[in-house]
């Protein structure tokens, strides 16, 4: 890892995970002609644009970018969604952020570094407990 950004060659320590089936989201689609706006998360400027997703999850409230939620959710009722592709996640040695598709997320050591692809790209950081809580190793091939 260099400057606290993991980088694309470091799949020793990263595992595969899922989401755990219980923990659905509510996701509305920014289906509007606007601009985007900017607000601040995770320690940084956090930027939405229209087609983005707007998610509840479980009171932690963010925006999620189109083709990344295209990709990763799928319908689990009115106005719910679920993570239905594997992640792949380490935990962060020391302090730092990574760049996401929003903005930037910054991280403590023992927190969780997460990739929505296998070569560490569409990347996020999570707190340990609230990880643990959404996702489960995925043993599947």
């Amino acid at each position: 890892m260099r400057a606290g950004v993991p980088r694309a060659t470091d799949t020793a320590m990263r595992q595969r995970f899922r989401r755990r089936p219980d923990q659905a989201v509510t996701a509305v689609r920014l289906a509007l002609d606007f601009d985007g706006f900017e607000y601040r998360k995770w320690g940084d400027t956090q930027r939405a644009k229209a087609g983005d997703w707007l998610l509840d999850n479980g009171g932690d409230v963010y925006t999620v970018d189109a083709d990344s939620f295209a990709r990763t959710y799928r319908a689990a009722g009115a106005g719910r969604w679920i993570k239905s592709t594997p992640v792949w996640a380490e935990r962060a040695p020391s302090a730092g952020s990574v760049p996401t598709k929003e903005g930037r997320t910054h991280y403590d050591a023992g927190d969780w570094l997460v990739s929505n692809a296998e070569d560490g790209s569409d990347a996020y950081a999570m707190g340990a407990a609230r990880f643990e809580q959404l996702y489960e190793p995925d043993d599947q091939p």
